[in-house]
């Protein structure tokens, strides 16, 4: 039986948001609330991350012609768009396409801790806190908002699309940290321990690279292969400083 997978995937996280800066200025202040006054889906990117993104579609534009990504697809949110949108300026896919836009691939929702940092949440919502610390990130589910494992059930859908019409395509989805994160879980069939193992090595870096092939196996079946695990080089190479703060609008991931 033919299994449905694309010809390779790329992930992106976006690059630096003005979101992720305010959460840091918050964070060094001692802070509890995050001073931004937009929706965290209209939250843009910072001067640096604009570069960054610059940088990232370089890099993919740098690459063979039949090697870089067919399909591009994004976050609806304001930063993933337009990291997207300076890959596609910057001639980083294979030819002219459409940006397609699907609300699956959206960041995680922080519901009632949205603009909180990690001491505001512990201020305003001690029981919350408490609880989230004893259930654990994977499955807590603030109220109002999204687990790990409610992104996971959204992201299973999104990528089932993708596997329908983009099958033997090379694709490159532009979205968050911690859909970066959920979809390893996904194509490599992780335990909540191996994920969170990975999650706590190291933060995602903002335009971080993550690459899957899909190759048949010894059996026939395709397994999906990682080929790249959050690669830097192209701000290295374009002196764009790295960067890997948590996502923007709370204090917790």
């Amino acid at each position: 039986m033919r299994q449905n997978w694309p010809e390779a995937l790329w992930l992106v996280r976006h690059g630096q948001s003005q979101g992720n800066v305010a959460r840091d200025a918050a964070d060094e202040a001692g802070l509890h609330e995050i001073d931004i006054d937009v929706r965290d889906v209209d939250v843009p990117l910072s001067d640096l991350g604009h570069s960054q993104a610059e940088a990232t579609g370089r890099w993919f534009a740098a690459l063979p012609a039949a090697a870089r990504p067919e399909v591009i697809l994004t976050s609806p949110y304001l930063r993933a768009r337009q990291t997207a949108e300076a890959i596609c300026k910057a001639g980083g896919m294979s030819g002219p396409v459409k940006l397609v836009i699907d609300e699956r691939l959206r960041e995680r929702e922080f519901g009632i801790f949205d603009r909180l940092t990690t001491l505001g949440i512990r201020d305003k919502f001690p029981e919350e806190a408490a609880h989230r610390s004893k259930l654990g990130k994977f499955y807590h589910r603030p109220p109002g908002g999204e687990s790990w494992a409610d992104v996971i059930l959204r992201l299973r859908s999104a990528m089932n699309t993708i596997n329908l019409h983009y099958c033997d395509r090379r694709v490159l989805i532009v979205c968050h940290q911690v859909v970066v994160l959920c979809m390893r879980y996904i194509l490599e069939e992780l335990t909540e321990e191996q994920i969170l193992a990975i999650d706590k090595k190291a933060e995602i870096l903002n335009c971080g690279i993550v690459r899957y092939d899909f190759e048949p196996d010894a059996t026939g079946v395709c397994v999906p292969k990682l080929e790249v695990w959050n690669h830097g080089a192209p701000l290295e190479a374009e002196g764009a400083a790295k960067t890997a703060e948590p996502d923007a609008m709370t204090g917790t991931r």
